[in-house]
């Protein structure tokens, strides 16, 4: 793999992990379309992930810095920030039940760019029907276990390359009353664990990856991180418009357009 190669693949990672459109299926249509690419398993894809969540905590660290601080804080506030910390191990759970038990076969279909495809009519149909049923409204700002749940599962569920991990989650608590902009940073934090656990896992693979990659799987983790603080900015003032729908037409024509390449 070339430093362009890897660049151009951090780019789209970056842009694609929160614009919600599924990184994991634009990288695999774009290995797939690449042709002489071959990576280290998972390894790649895992590292993009990571840059691109090193963007989280770089966007989010108040939130971050309050999450950890309330442990030992005692205002009103920090109550609140407690049980926010809660709410994300609730999270957390059912996610890593999912990726653990199901891991070679959410694996397996990272070499299926049709099953990619069909996924991503599947994210933009979430989309259409998350900005059209949701009633913001009357949506709320406070989050309880049961959307915790919920959220983390469509999460784990999320593993499918093609069905977009921001996308669903955010599409699922809008469906479920919650204001979008509470969604959407929920989204993101619950992510961070789930990624950590994925780069866990991935570790075992490390050994054979070959040292000419070296510089290139850094170059395009970097690139994940630097693009990924653009596509959060923008998808934060995206919400606040209501304008999630936009991506739906852009999945079902990334979908639609693959199925016929691909068919």
């Amino acid at each position: 793999m070339t430093f362009l190669d890897a660049i151009l693949l951090g780019i789209l990672q970056g842009a694609t992990e929160f614009l919600p459109v599924s990184s994991s299926g634009h990288l695999v249509l774009a290995q797939h379309l690449l042709g002489d690419f071959e990576q280290s398993g998972v390894v790649f894809d895992v590292l993009l992930h990571v840059g691109s969540m090193v963007a989280v905590f770089l966007y989010f660290w108040r939130d971050l810095a309050g999450l950890i601080s309330s442990l030992w804080r005692r205002d009103e506030t920090a109550k609140q920030q407690r049980f926010m910390v809660w709410l994300l191990i609730a999270g957390s759970v059912p996610t890593a039940v999912i990726g653990l038990l199901f891991k070679d076969f959410f694996i397996g279909l990272f070499e299926r760019p049709a099953i990619v495809c069909v996924m991503l009519l599947v994210t933009g149909s979430l989309l259409w029907l998350a900005e059209r049923l949701s009633n913001r409204e009357q949506s709320r700002k406070e989050m309880t276990f049961k959307d915790a749940i919920i959220v983390g599962t469509v999460q784990g569920c999320a593993i499918i390359p093609g069905i977009s991990r921001s996308g669903s989650t955010i599409a699922a608590l809008l469906l479920r009353g919650v204001d979008g902009e509470t969604a959407a940073r929920f989204s993101f934090l619950l992510a961070l664990p789930a990624v950590f656990g994925a780069a866990l896992l991935s570790l075992k693979d490390l050994d054979s990856v070959a040292a000419s990659s070296v510089l290139p799987y850094i170059a395009g983790t970097i690139a994940a991180l630097v693009t990924g603080l653009l596509c959060i900015h923008l998808l934060m003032g995206i919400i606040r418009r209501r304008r999630l729908h936009w991506f739906a037409f852009y999945c079902w024509a990334v979908g639609g357009l693959g199925l016929a390449f691909l068919l």
